[in-house]
């Protein structure tokens, strides 16, 4: 692994990949092809095939970049292909025209998803490619994060006028960005539901804090406005999965700050939380009702009532359930809010074995090398992986989140960018690295 200062080399195609994942509606399909078919899908596609067919023809050597990570994601696509093969056999109930285009919608997903896991982890080579593909997630993450609060201070929708630019893309389904809890209007920016966004601006709020600090393009105040806007979204969901992400994601970066950040922190994290709740009255008093409100709350005990309906359809299909993706409720009770039940019955046991390594695997990894990176800012790049994939596994047993196409094509980019972590760390190790504090490989004038 070169650990010599170069031109940072993430490939043009995931940057526009991860820009597009954020700051345009997943709803807007193009509609001769179908529901898989938004912008940052069919990107993703071609990420896919442009790996798969360079790997291949010999021009690139993914055997260099095994990762933790990779295994996790190879490890739910055959899942994924094994319940799949189990539906198409005719073995499952749900071997419908309805069913069988649910599980294709799913394998497209999967592969989109490799496709940026994949190729983030094999074209970071460095902190600074790093740097080159976070700046276009945090950018896609910025029109986002605007359009909720354009939506939430105005009521009107941006997202919109976003969709209107988008000639040949039609909407497929009827969304609303909008949704009453107590005095409060939710939003959910460019993303299908407020929960969603929540989850999302949690995720990207420790890498925006790592670029906010070692960026040396740009202005700094804008840099950590952005910072801001990230946590003013999280806010603005009025969301309990919104809160647990957001305590999630500072529980893991905190301690990996650097000193005088973490000072800093300790500061701005009460009166940031304060300001905001005197500049959005009411927002305190509903945040409080919704994290206390037990089971009083329809919301929660739909969730709660999900379990007997789930265990009773697993008991039918215990391993491979009814196939990826088919599960399709007439009634809306019937909904999973919750991505392992719903793994459980759509991919049973061997799914959900699947999902967990999925989810699991790669914030372990990124927390590992964030223990053992030589380096404040990589770090702290390993630890916002690391981050992004606790909340995103914690955030999964709150909503059904694989369905929801903004968090699952976002959160394949932090597998990758743990394995570019991990393989980094490792490049240091067995090179014998050992490099001031505040300092990486990728930043080095030399090798």
């Amino acid at each position: 692994m070169s650990l010599t200062h170069r031109t940072p080399r993430s490939p043009w195609l995931l940057k526009a990949t991860l820009f597009s994942i954020l700051a345009f509606p997943p709803y807007m399909v193009l509609e001769p092809i179908g529901a898989s078919s938004s912008l940052a899908q069919l990107l993703a596609l071609g990420l896919f095939g442009l790996w798969a067919l360079s790997s291949f023809l010999g021009l690139h050597d993914p055997v260099a970049f095994r990762h933790p990570g990779r295994a996790a994601v190879l490890a739910l696509l055959l899942a994924s292909c094994l319940s799949y093969a189990h539906l198409f056999a005719g073995l499952s109930g749900a071997s419908t025209t309805d069913g069988r285009a649910a599980a294709d919608r799913w394998m497209l997903l999967m592969i989109a998803a490799a496709g940026i896991a994949f190729v983030t982890t094999d074209g970071v080579r460095t902190v600074k490619d790093a740097m080159a593909a976070v700046r276009w997630v945090i950018a896609g993450g910025a029109v986002c994060s605007v359009a909720a609060l354009v939506q939430f201070t105005t009521h009107l929708n941006p997202v919109e006028w976003i969709s209107t630019l988008m000639v040949g893309f039609a909407e497929n389904g009827d969304f609303d960005a909008f949704q009453a809890r107590g005095s409060l209007m939710r939003v959910a920016g460019t993303t299908l539901h407020p929960i969603e966004l929540g989850v999302v601006s949690a995720m990207l709020l420790p890498i925006a804090t790592w670029r906010a600090i070692y960026d040396r393009q740009g202005s700094k105040p804008l840099h950590w406005a952005v910072v801001g806007l990230f946590a003013l979204a999280n806010a603005l969901t009025v969301s309990r999965s919104a809160l647990l992400a957001l305590v999630i994601a500072l529980a893991v970066t905190v301690p990996f700050l650097p000193k005088l950040a973490r000072q800093w922190a300790t500061l701005i994290v009460p009166l940031g939380a304060a300001g905001l709740f005197i500049a959005v009255p009411g927002l305190i008093s509903t945040l409080f009702n919704a994290a206390t409100a037990g089971n009083s709350d329809p919301s929660i005990t739909y969730r709660t009532e999900d379990y007997p309906l789930a265990l009773r359809l697993v008991a039918d299909r215990p391993w491979l359930g009814t196939g990826p993706g088919t599960w399709i409720p007439t009634n809306a009770l019937d909904i999973f809010d919750n991505e392992y039940l719903l793994t459980a019955v759509t991919m049973g046991v061997v799914g959900l074995v699947g999902l967990i390594a999925y989810l699991v695997v790669p914030a372990l990894a990124a927390l590992a090398a964030a223990r053992n990176a030589a380096g404040a800012d990589l770090k702290l790049l390993s630890a916002s992986a690391a981050a992004a994939g606790l909340i995103a596994t914690v955030a999964s047993g709150t909503f059904d989140s694989m369905s929801f196409p903004v968090f699952a094509l976002l959160y394949p980019f932090f597998i990758g960018l743990s394995g570019a972590s991990w393989l980094m760390v490792k490049g240091q190790t067995e090179h014998g690295l050992v490099l001031p504090s505040g300092t990486s490989p990728g930043l080095q004038p030399g090798g």
